[in-house]
């Protein structure tokens, strides 16, 4: 799925002895909700007892902090670091912050956490995924205890150690998994053309894809056909182009997924990643998002159970638009406004009210969007829009009523659906027409 960009894989060399996250009070579970915003998960936590959001990232081993959004943070025991990772082969300079407190709520805390703090200002998603999203927070969230990911409740489940028993996952189907550099990593099957093969995958639970295969790793690779080239993420260090197409079906346990969207990096993406042994690949949260999920880091399992939306297909941006959020503005709503009118006083000289309506203006912030990237030979690339234009309506219906997730979802629907895009371009007003169509419809290879 094309709506994330920015896929943050990164090493850094250190020696950390951190304690981790405990349950306080001697609890035997705890239940944090999350927002799920096109298939990532996005929690609320507090870094030394300042409000902030995070992306859920079990293919980061640290926890990394890009934005404050103008709020106040006091940092100590800091040191200078660097960090690279897709996007090539320079280095990005940040600040490593030992002996931070962070809290998810008041019962599940870390007094002892290491934070990574990218300098770049640039780096940042929060355009993208239409929220304000401060880092990304990986391994030391899950390492000390079993959690339960749920999709379908938006609701996340520490279990304490000391009370945990997979007895109470007897619905679920076990998985043993590894951890290689603070990251999970399964062995699966991929049947790319006509037979299945073993796969070693990291299970990325902050990649919005569906899978994620390494060309240069894998023995005689041949692309499926039809693919396009596009424009994949972001890592480190700058852009990360390859190409994208479907595969016949991938294994995650008993359940076999059909026809799923398969990212391949290109090599100069990947030339700067230090891989784990033997791994060809990543499965995303398109996947993910599919069962409910039960990391077990400290005993090396992951427990699935199938979602009632795991034969559902696997969609693509078939407009070729890439949208961002731009901040908000006033705009003007007219509302209306019941107003109590006066009528003749009954013989009981009691006044009686008749509601009248009228119309009055009511300033609210909203949303703003424009145009990102246009992907090469695609129907908004026919259509001639351009980056850098505004989005004001699509359909009909204004765009400053919609959310991110909504505008990515007309372009997700279906295939030979019309859209009409109302847009502003150097202060001219435009509109624009084209068909959704699939540039990646399975065939057989």
């Amino acid at each position: 799925m094309k709506f994330i960009k920015f896929i943050l894989i990164f090493s850094v060399v250190f020696i950390n002895a951190q304690t981790g996250f405990q349950i306080l009070d001697n609890k035997k579970k705890i239940e944090i909700p999350f927002k799920q915003i096109n298939n990532l998960a996005f929690i609320d936590l507090k870094i030394n007892e300042v409000n902030l959001t995070f992306l859920l990232d079990t293919g980061v081993a640290e926890t990394i902090l890009f934005s404050l959004e103008n709020k106040d943070i006091s940092f100590e025991n800091v040191e200078k670091v660097n960090f690279t990772g897709l996007g090539g082969s320079t280095y990005v300079e940040g600040i490593k912050s030992t002996k931070n407190t962070l809290k998810l709520n008041k019962e599940f805390i870390d007094k002892d956490h290491t934070i990574y703090i990218v300098l770049d200002e640039e780096f940042n998603f929060s355009s993208h995924v239409g929220i304000p999203v401060n880092g990304i927070i990986g391994y030391h969230f899950f390492k000390n205890q079993p959690i339960k990911i749920d999709f379908e409740r938006h609701v996340i489940t520490v279990y304490n150690e000391k009370f945990f028993n997979e007895k109470k996952l007897k619905k679920f189907e076990k998985l043993p998994i590894s951890i290689e550099g603070q990251k999970p990593y399964l062995v699966t099957e991929v049947q790319q053309s006509k037979d299945f093969f073993p796969a070693k995958m990291l299970v990325d639970l902050g990649n919005s894809d569906a899978l994620w295969l390494f060309p240069n790793r894998i023995p005689h690779f041949n692309y499926n056909r039809p693919n396009i080239d596009d424009f994949l993420g972001r890592g480190f260090n700058g852009d990360i182009y390859g190409k994208r197409s479907r595969i016949h079906a991938v294994k995650l346990g008993k359940s076999t997924l059909n026809e799923p969207i398969v990212s391949m990096p290109s090599e100069e993406s990947v030339k700067s990643m230090n891989f784990a042994k033997g791994r060809i690949g990543s499965i995303g949260s398109d996947i993910l998002k599919r069962f409910t999920i039960v990391f077990d880091y400290p005993n090396n399992n992951l427990y699935i159970k199938k979602s009632k939306t795991v034969k559902d297909p696997f969609k693509f941006n078939m407009s070729g638009l890439d949208i961002k959020h731009d901040g908000m503005k006033w705009e003007s709503d007219m509302v209306k406004v019941d107003t109590p009118k006066p009528k003749e006083s009954s013989k009981n000289d009691i006044n009686v009210y008749n509601a009248v309506s009228d119309f009055q203006y009511k300033f609210i912030l909203k949303p703003e969007y424009s145009v990102v990237g246009v992907r090469e030979n695609s129907p908004a690339y026919f259509a001639e829009i351009k980056k850098e234009d505004k989005l004001l309506e699509i359909n009909g219906k204004k765009t400053s009523d919609m959310t991110l997730q909504q505008i990515n979802e007309v372009f997700l629907s279906e295939e030979n659906r019309k859209i009409k895009i109302k847009l502003l371009r150097n202060s001219v007003t435009l509109l624009k027409e084209f068909v959704l169509k699939d540039p990646i419809p399975f065939q057989e290879n």
